[in-house]
């Protein structure tokens, strides 16, 4: 008896694959926040401090709760994927997300190269940058 590898079995095999990223990743935001706060652009966090004014429109959260909200995103994403049913709707909704994750990779990437940036940030966000594009990719091609 020969095994015939299905295009559909190579596409539940990514979903699996790219599901157990996001579900690691959104361990990790709850697990090391941190990690992440570089990434939410001070222009998306409101000001706790007594009399401290908002730094925008945009400014609805904390950094702290845009990273569990990013968090619990990933992770309905991951769920999403799992399921045949919603894997269309989940890759479009990845695909977004990590559209628009690329705004606070860019904006950590020009504070890491600014005049507070250390070595080690310049690094760090000059590897995460470019690792966005084959997310993006990967998630687009879900939607089949």
């Amino acid at each position: 008896m020969s095994f015939r590898w299905s295009a559909r079995a190579t596409q539940t095999t990514s979903a699996i694959g790219l599901s157990a990223l996001l579900l690691a990743s959104a361990m990790k935001h709850f697990r090391s926040p941190g990690f992440y706060y570089p990434v939410v652009p001070d222009y998306l966090c409101r000001m706790d401090e007594p009399g401290s004014q908002p730094n925008g429109p945009l400014a609805l959260m904390s950094r702290e709760e845009w990273v569990a909200s990013s968090g619990l995103l990933e992770a309905t994403a991951a769920v999403g994927l799992l399921i045949p049913a919603t894997r269309k709707v989940a890759a479009d909704a990845t695909t977004a997300m990590f559209t628009v994750f690329l705004a606070g990779h860019i904006d950590a990437l020009r504070r890491a190269y600014g005049p507070n940036g250390t070595p080690g940030q310049r690094r760090a966000h000059t590897l995460r940058l470019p690792l966005q594009i084959p997310l993006i990719l990967w998630s687009w091609s879900l939607r089949k």
